[in-house]
């Protein structure tokens, strides 16, 4: 009889040790898909990237009614440029889209018409740009608040500038010459918000405004 209760107790612990044994199992086997389906969705989001898109706006000291071609994400930016600069009319010269990695770089340059009238600015004149990003991270503040951290940020530009002319041989020759204007900088933003960068000025008085806005693609 006691033989048969030591056999018993045997079978029932060996039992018990054997549902404990598969629930952790269970739970083992679920924690690992969780993390593989976290970790697939982390590469997924890698992959997809940061679409950062660059804005060039045109400030000027006269009105030009050109305001209505501005994009309405940039209402709020314009609102605080009019708040704090003296311009009358601000235009967008330029927009630029790219797509880049979290830890990625970019490096974008292109030419074409100035960006800035100047009397220098002609058809065989033409502009010439430059965009580079040293590096993009996505990043938290010590709130955990997210954002996009763009380092060695930089925009350039080469602009035709006219000079007083030359007579040569009873010809008057016009004289071109290519300044060079930009900005460097090291910015963190918020993800959708667009952010002013910086302000370039010409001799005209104008000034090229640089707006950034940064954001993972809609899912």
């Amino acid at each position: 009889m006691i033989h048969t209760l030591k056999f018993t107790r045997a079978v029932l612990t060996a039992l018990l040790l054997l549902t404990f044994s598969l629930a952790a199992s269970h739970e083992a086997l679920a924690q690992n898909d969780n993390s593989s389906q976290a970790g697939a969705k982390t590469k997924a989001e890698d992959a997809a990237g940061v679409e950062v898109q660059l804005y060039l706006l045109v400030a000027t000291k006269s009105p030009t009614g050109d305001e209505e071609k501005l994009p309405s994400s940039l209402d709020a930016v314009v609102k605080q440029l009019r708040s704090t600069f003296p311009f009358k009319s601000y235009r967008l010269a330029a927009t630029l889209l790219n797509r880049v990695k979290d830890g990625g770089k970019l490096s974008v340059r292109w030419a074409g018409g100035s960006l800035l009238p100047t009397a220098g600015a002609t058809n065989a004149t033409p502009g010439f740009n430059e965009f580079n990003l040293g590096r993009l991270r996505l990043v938290q503040d010590d709130a955990g608040r997210e954002g996009i951290e763009m380092l060695n940020f930089y925009f350039g530009a080469r602009i035709p500038i006219q000079l007083p002319a030359i007579a040569s041989n009873g010809n008057t020759a016009p004289i071109v010459q290519y300044e060079s204007t930009g900005i460097t900088t090291d910015i963190t933003v918020r993800e959708g918000e667009p952010t002013v960068v910086g302000t370039l000025n010409v001799p005209s008085g104008d000034a090229l405004i640089i707006v950034v806005t940064a954001k993972r693609p809609a899912k």
